[in-house]
């Protein structure tokens, strides 16, 4: 018996030192776990970027309304819309919000002056702007405020197991008027991407 003992526990060593087929194996171990981590840095890289690309994006559309000393229309929401698409370069859902409010010290709260949207289901009014009072900056007594807010959706290049969850970019960006204390729109839609602007796409890349 003991014989018989030695005799595995030998070949068990032999085993143990053999290296052939070693190389083969490895790779069949590290190569799903090379591909995984080289998809999940670049989808996680790419996400991080267009989020980045859609708050500048936000944030070049509101310096550019709080510029505007003329009436506000539908056709330059559009072209709003369209600026920020070009500069996100995603061809995926994008939905954009544009407010202007006043905030009164006597009653201690804001009033929105205008407001018009594409995409967002609801829009901002008297009744409800205090929902968001928390998220608005300290204002003085009727200062205005532009507030313009984002959401795009996020599709990744690789559709992977381990990403099946849809995920959305938000932005919440607010800018003083610049030239005038009002930003005026008194013909604006409520939603301006159903009105007479026409049809807003992506520009052509050639």
């Amino acid at each position: 018996m003991t014989k018989y003992i030695l005799s595995i526990r030998q070949l068990l060593r032999k085993f143990a030192r053999s290296e052939s087929g070693g190389l083969a194996f490895e790779g069949i171990v590290v190569f799903p776990i090379f591909v995984w981590s080289i998809t999940l840095g670049y989808t996680f890289f790419d996400g991080f970027r267009q989020n980045t690309a859609n708050l500048k994006a936000a944030y070049t559309v509101g310096d550019l309304i709080s510029r505007e000393t003329e009436n506000l229309t539908d056709t330059y929401a559009a072209s709003m819309y369209t600026l920020m698409r070009r500069m996100v370069n995603n061809n995926s859902t994008l939905k954009m919000r544009l407010t202007f409010i006043m905030y009164q010290e006597d009653d201690d709260r804001h009033y929105v002056l205008w407001t018009t949207t594409c995409g967002f289901t609801g829009a901002w009014n008297d009744s409800n702007i205090d929902k968001i009072k928390e998220q608005l900056p300290p204002m003085s007594d009727l200062d205005t405020l532009i507030l313009v807010e984002t959401m795009n959706e996020y599709d990744p290049l690789f559709k992977t197991g381990w990403l099946t969850k849809d995920y959305e970019f938000t932005n919440f960006v607010f800018t003083r008027p610049r030239f005038t204390d009002l930003v005026t729109a008194p013909d604006i839609s409520a939603n301006f991407c159903q009105g007479d602007a026409g049809p807003v796409g992506v520009a052509p890349t050639s």
